[in-house]
């Protein structure tokens, strides 16, 4: 009950619109919406080259998940400086066999150094290869906080901490607060930061109603932001309000509005509209699904899908792999379960 009044607090105040507001349009739409579409495109352009996203975007394949693993680390456990340096005689038969890294240093954080091939290809992480104990351990992990806490009944509580080099370069840094239980259902904040000055952030709140959210921003402002609010109605999620934001031009569709709203610089736009297209139903995004038939005060449209290419696809990869935590579960979490694990032995 108190995530459901929590949701529809934020409905109320996401919903809400100043009464001091006029009817006057501040700017044009379709330029200052033209504007802030070429400030999104002009970020991922640049984010898609960078070291950062090839790690986020990097495919895990189908490797398995260590759905096996219910125990609790903290960093104390693991800190220390790890070299990547596998042992192909020393074998235990649970999910991360071989000993693949060997402390050789102290430190308060977890420091892991390892050739950069096996983050951009995490399925050779997971598979000995004794030529790759040959490539430079050129790409580190500099962990400043970590803890992975699991009990019984699927109760969990997880954070994250780490930056990224690349032959001593700086490469950007990802943080990861997420907790669950059955009773309160499962909550996340995951955010990566480029050293190119732009970061992109999920989030994730569920219970009775579930709030969920991604935003691109630069080191100032959100680029682009869309929140999804849903409600449980008749043993279902339901849609009650959506947000898109794209610079100073906001879209709002929710049960308690008349009708889909335009906002310019937060003044309501009368004779400009738009359409959400759901390919599949309800409950869809802009990265999935979800297209937006804009229509200008001139009486011309525009999709926002076309409006967003090629920034839409790299955009759904960012976000994917965001939401699913991939890079925290498939790289960091295998490394510190596999140190945890060899150094008790």
């Amino acid at each position: 009950m108190k995530r459901y009044v929590t949701a529809i607090a934020i409905i109320a105040g996401l919903a809400a619109v100043s009464c001091t507001k006029n009817d006057r349009s501040q700017g044009d739409l379709k330029a200052s919406l033209e504007k802030s579409v070429a400030d999104i495109n002009n970020a991922i352009s640049v984010i898609s080259a960078t070291s950062g996203f090839e790690m986020l975007a990097a495919s895990s394949g189908t490797m398995k998940s260590e759905t096996d693993f219910m125990d609790s680390i903290n960093l104390n456990m693991i800190s220390g400086v790890y070299d990547f340096k596998p042992d192909p005689f020393h074998y235990r038969s649970f999910f991360i066999p071989y000993r693949l890294f060997r402390k050789t240093g102290e430190s308060e954080h977890m420091i892991v150094n390892m050739p950069e091939k096996l983050v951009f290809r995490p399925r050779y992480l997971r598979n000995l290869n004794p030529p790759d104990s040959l490539l430079k351990n050129n790409f580190t992990i500099d962990a400043s906080d970590y803890h992975y806490y699991y009990t019984w009944f699927n109760k969990f509580d997880y954070l994250l901490s780490a930056s990224f080099l690349i032959d001593s370069v700086d490469v950007g840094s990802l943080d990861v607060v997420s907790s669950g239980n059955r009773e309160t259902g499962r909550s996340y904040n995951s955010t990566y930061t480029f050293t190119e000055g732009y970061n992109i952030n999920t989030s994730f709140m569920s219970g009775d109603s579930s709030v969920s959210s991604f935003a691109l921003s630069d080191n100032e402002n959100d680029l682009l932001k869309e929140t999804v609010i849903r409600v449980r109605k008749e043993h279902h999620m339901r849609e009650r309000l959506y947000i898109l934001t794209l610079g100073n031009v906001e879209i709002r569709r929710g049960t308690g509005l008349d009708s889909i709203q335009v906002y310019l610089n937060g003044v309501l736009q009368q004779t400009a509209g738009a359409k959400i297209i759901d390919s599949t139903g309800d409950g869809g995004s802009i990265c999935h699904h979800r297209d937006i038939l804009l229509t200008f005060d001139d009486g011309t449209t525009e999709n926002l899908s076309s409006l967003l290419q090629p920034a839409r696809d790299v955009l759904k990869t960012l976000v994917d792999s965001m939401h699913s935590m991939r890079f925290a579960s498939d790289i960091v979490d295998y490394i510190a379960i596999g140190i945890y694990y060899h150094s008790r032995e």
